[in-house]
């Protein structure tokens, strides 16, 4: 099973599938293990919390959940569209680059 992804923290992604989908943030976090990225303002979940320190009144809270990795394509920052990532090796690098206009993708 694949474990790599060429998805890294920072980069602005569209989600392409599921009930967030047309919604785009930028990664928060990506787990490599399970598969799965924190992004921000998307996939967004209630969940009840028992009054603490951080929360005295308690209540209910939003905030992000997971989405799979394969649901999701970064958006290209020059066509601002989301595409595909190739790989092209530039002077022995690897670089990310967009699969419409092979525009080097951030990071």
């Amino acid at each position: 099973m694949q474990t790599t992804t060429r998805l890294k923290e920072g980069d602005i992604v569209q989600v392409m599938a599921g009930r967030s989908k047309g919604k785009s943030g930028k990664i928060l976090t990506v787990n490599r293990k399970s598969h799965r990225l924190l992004i921000e303002k998307v996939n967004l979940v209630k969940r009840h919390v028992k009054p603490n320190k951080t929360n005295p009144q308690g209540g209910i809270i939003e905030k992000e959940a997971t989405i799979h990795w394969s649901s999701v394509l970064v958006v290209c920052g020059k066509c601002a569209k989301p595409v595909r990532i190739k790989v092209n090796v530039v002077q022995g690098a690897r670089q990310r680059a967009c699969g419409k206009c092979s525009q080097p993708i951030g990071n």
